[in-house]
């Protein structure tokens, strides 16, 4: 993989982040995958209190993500249901949950060993 496609991928991480904090998301973190899943580069891992958040977090990473970069979600599951969306973004993977099951699935426990990225702090 090429600098620029991970400097691309990890600023769509960077920008979905911020943008589940500024629908007051929580727990968000961004994992880097790349090393240990090799079919993407980053997980981003957001919390919502109930089902009008999820779909508010969701609404305004996709909004964002494509006004910044262009880009659309190649696949979208669970918004039927909205305890659980992920957006399939190829090399970046946003998971948004409910808090509840956030802590049922505990999915950032399995990669417990990979870096993070200090969405926060990075330029985007």
């Amino acid at each position: 993989m090429n600098d620029t496609h991970q400097d691309e991928s990890t600023r769509l991480a960077i920008i979905a982040a911020r943008a589940a904090d500024e629908k007051l998301a929580s727990d968000i973190i961004v994992l880097d995958v790349a090393e240990v899943l090799g079919i993407c580069d980053h997980f981003v891992v957001v919390s919502a209190r109930n089902m009008p958040q999820v779909k508010a977090v969701v609404n305004a990473i996709e909004d964002e993500v494509r006004l910044q970069l262009d880009r659309s979600p190649r696949a979208e599951e669970g918004m039927d249901a909205k305890r659980w969306v992920l957006l399939d973004y190829g090399d970046v993977v946003v998971h948004v949950f409910l808090a509840e099951e956030r802590a049922y699935y505990r999915l950032e426990r399995l990669y417990g060993d990979v870096s993070r990225t200090d969405w926060a702090d990075e330029k985007a």
